[in-house]
């Protein structure tokens, strides 16, 4: 798979795991420590240079540990990732948070946004061709300590509220074949601790984009079905 071994597949997810817990690089010894990978320390250490190598890991600045690279994230979303499918009782939670707006589209937006922040504990965003920004969770991705940097979090903050931005993210989902896009910010030149997970809702002449903004290590496979149910949903209600 891909230009990885087996073994260090199996490593590498279980790295991106203990990154996604804990926030905190990660290094061969708490690896042999804490998980049974059947090898040597020596091995692990080894298997964990070639990572680095390949890309998949990068160095800490404050510790001997590493840290998975956009690039592992993406491949770990695309190869080894199981979501978690919603249940019938969650998406019947989430139609009715929003089904009594479902006449005004800039209340539907609104609340929709305001939902799936509540949902997933990052901060939602939604944005259309017409200019209307909704986002919601401020509080939630502050929880976080990649955002207690006041910097990254007013950097954050700038760049959605710049139209233009939205106007490139629903360029990108023109030539995308996925229906959900995935950005990580250093592969912008931008902070690497912040990642997006984005779908694109379509009625007519009205495009728009939502979904959530937060830390590089967020649940994935929680996030993906909850962004992708509200896309389908808001764009169900608006054909209808």
């Amino acid at each position: 798979m891909n230009d990885l071994t087996p073994r260090q597949i199996d490593l590498l997810k279980v790295i991106i795991s203990e990154y996604t817990e804990v926030g905190k690089p990660v290094g061969s010894e708490l690896l042999d420590k804490k998980h049974r990978l059947g090898v040597s320390p020596a091995t692990i250490r080894n298997e964990m240079v070639e990572l680095t190598n390949k890309d998949y890991l990068k160095k800490s600045y404050f510790s001997a540990g590493r840290v998975p690279t956009s690039k592992a994230f993406r491949f770990y979303i695309k190869n080894l990732m199981k979501e978690k499918e919603l249940s019938t009782a969650e998406e019947v939670a989430y139609k009715s948070d929003i089904w009594d707006y479902r006449n005004t589209i800039n209340q539907l937006l609104q609340n929709a946004t305001r939902s799936l922040a509540r949902r997933t504990r990052l901060l939602a965003v939604c944005s259309t061709n017409i200019g209307d920004t909704y986002y919601y969770g401020v509080n939630y991705v502050l929880e976080n300590p990649e955002f207690w940097d006041i910097d990254r979090t007013r950097g954050l903050f700038e760049r959605f509220e710049t139209y233009s931005f939205w106007e490139q993210l629903l360029k990108e989902f023109e030539i995308i074949e996925d229906e959900i896009m995935f950005m990580f910010a250093d592969e912008k030149d931008a902070d690497d601790e912040l990642a997006s997970v984005f779908g694109e809702f379509q009625q007519g002449e009205t495009k728009g984009l939502i979904g959530v903004m937060g830390p590089k290590r967020m649940h994935y496979e929680t996030i993906v079905p909850n962004v992708r149910y509200f896309t389908n949903l808001i764009e169900d209600i608006l054909k209808g």
